[in-house]
């Protein structure tokens, strides 16, 4: 290989693309099986280790490819046993993956960019402003650095993680194919084998990557609403302004109806003390969500430093929630995990060198108006 030359790193490919690799290295399909097991089954980032293959197509790869995932900076458990690591990734910027256990399912919270180039006001990664997407080897890096947590690689052995969810930092539509590539792996067979039902993506609404996410997969869809109106999801959401909630909830609707089931869409609504936490706001959503096979996830707001906005009372959230129940929805109160170690929903931040000056922005306001 001639120095210099950028090795390309097998981590991120799907089996299609792993066996187009091997097609141009004149070599037969069969062998992108053969080392997605050896990565993803068994957790092997060293060719020499891949035995099953001969020799000379060992030292051809390792001449030619490489199996890198993310360093690995920080790696803490929370009293709660939610588990957070912060990867740096190339460049020296960072993200936060955050694993929550419960009973025999483990979810794993997965970041897709950077930062994040939406300014969701409630949202501690906004904040931060954005640098750019993560590549599909970045994204399954996470999963792949957590699942080596819980080393030895047994693909017999009860799976510490369960549930994917691209929930973490950033906004997985506007990185489109680097999040399908990496969903495709981890719904692989012959990589992590979680089901269908078990990834889910969230999105703030971007509508037209929404509706071309129907065309290519039939992953579990969150909806990041947080509003029952447009005039507030405005204020909270600013892509709304762009996607109103009439047209997000109607590809929502589209997308639901490609599935080959009868799945539901997940409504996440972070509730506010004293925005969107009253009984009318309640009552408005109900008759927004009227019709949408969905069930709603409410998330009470986690304080961050550069946020004025405050956590509701349970009471305020439990009467909330009964309205809506009352309404035939499924309505569920996500509780708060790993918040003393800033893991919990809205708080992820990582190292994020700021294309935006968002962040700039924020400082400056805060050390005018402490």
């Amino acid at each position: 290989m001639t120095a210099g030359v950028e090795k390309t790193n097998l981590l991120g490919m799907p089996k299609a693309k792993l066996e187009a690799f091997f097609e141009t290295l004149g070599e037969k399909r069969f062998r992108a099986q053969q080392v997605l097991q050896w990565i993803h089954q068994r957790g092997v980032d060293d060719f020499d280790q891949m035995t099953n293959m001969s020799k000379v197509l060992r030292e051809k790869l390792k001449d030619v490819a490489e199996v890198r995932g993310p360093e690995v900076v920080y790696d803490e458990t929370s009293k709660d046993g939610t588990r957070k690591w912060v990867m740096r990734m190339d460049n020296g910027n960072s993200v936060e993956t955050v694993l929550i256990p419960d009973g025999e399912r483990g979810t794993l919270c997965v970041s897709s960019q950077i930062g994040c180039s939406l300014d969701c006001t409630f949202c501690s990664t906004g904040k931060r402003g954005f640098n750019r997407n993560l590549t599909a080897a970045e994204i399954i890096g996470q999963v792949w650095v957590a699942r080596k947590a819980f080393m030895p690689f047994d693909p017999n052995a009860d799976r510490p993680i369960t549930n994917v969810v691209m929930m973490g930092m950033g906004e997985p539509l506007l990185n489109f194919d680097n999040v399908v590539d990496a969903m495709n792996l981890m719904m692989e067979d012959l990589a992590y084998g979680i089901s269908k039902r078990r990834v889910t993506l969230s999105t703030s609404g971007v509508v037209p990557a929404l509706d071309r996410l129907g065309e290519v997969t039939d992953v579990s869809l969150a909806i990041s609403l947080h509003a029952p109106n447009d005039e507030l999801r405005n204020q909270l959401v600013p892509l709304n302004k762009k996607y109103p909630i009439s047209e997000l909830l109607a590809a929502t609707r589209r997308y639901l109806s490609r599935l080959p089931d009868k799945r539901k869409a997940t409504i996440e609504y972070t509730v506010i003390e004293g925005v969107n936490d009253q009984p009318e706001h309640a009552r408005e959503l109900v008759t927004v969500l009227k019709g949408l096979p969905c069930k709603i996830n409410l998330i009470p707001f986690n304080p961050f430093p550069e946020s004025d906005f405050r956590r509701p009372s349970m009471n305020a959230t439990r009467r909330f929630q009964a309205v809506l129940n009352e309404a035939g929805f499924v309505t569920t109160v996500r509780t708060t995990r790993g918040d003393d170690i800033d893991a919990a929903c809205g708080q992820l931040v990582g190292r994020v060198e700021d294309r935006t000056r968002r962040s700039q922005r924020y400082i400056a306001v805060q050390q005018v108006n402490p």
